[in-house]
C-alpha cells in the first residue's frame, strides 16, 4: 500500500482537558451527547495521556469548534485548558 500524500492526511489538533470530572468516559459521554455517534467518528478521537488530574485528546481539526462547544454545553467540570498542533506544545 502507497503511504498517503501530506495533504491527504488528516491534521490532528491536541486538546488538554483538565476538571473534577476528568476521565475517559465522561469525556466520550460529552461529546456523544452532543454531537452523536457520527460526529464522534467523523471526529477520529483518541487519547494520548491520560492522568488523574488532565487528558490529552487527539481530534480531527475540521471538528475543534464542535468538540468545544459540547465541553461548554456540558454540566460536567471539564475544561479545555489549551488546544494546539503538536503534543510537545499542549504538555
Amino acid at each position: 500500500m502507497k503511504p498517503l500524500k501530506p495533504s491527504h492526511r488528516e491534521r490532528k489538533r491536541y486538546l488538554l482537558v483538565k476538571g473534577r470530572d476528568v476521565g475517559k468516559n465522561n469525556i466520550e459521554k460529552v461529546i456523544l451527547e452532543f454531537i452523536g455517534v457520527l460526529g464522534y467518528a467523523e471526529s477520529g478521537i483518541s487519547f494520548v495521556k491520560i492522568n488523574k488530574a488532565s487528558v490529552i485528546i487527539a481530534v480531527n481539526r475540521d471538528v475543534v469548534d464542535k468538540i468545544r462547544t459540547s465541553f461548554l454545553m456540558s454540566k460536567k467540570d471539564l475544561n479545555i485548558v489549551k488546544i494546539s498542533g503538536s503534543v510537545k506544545n499542549v504538555k
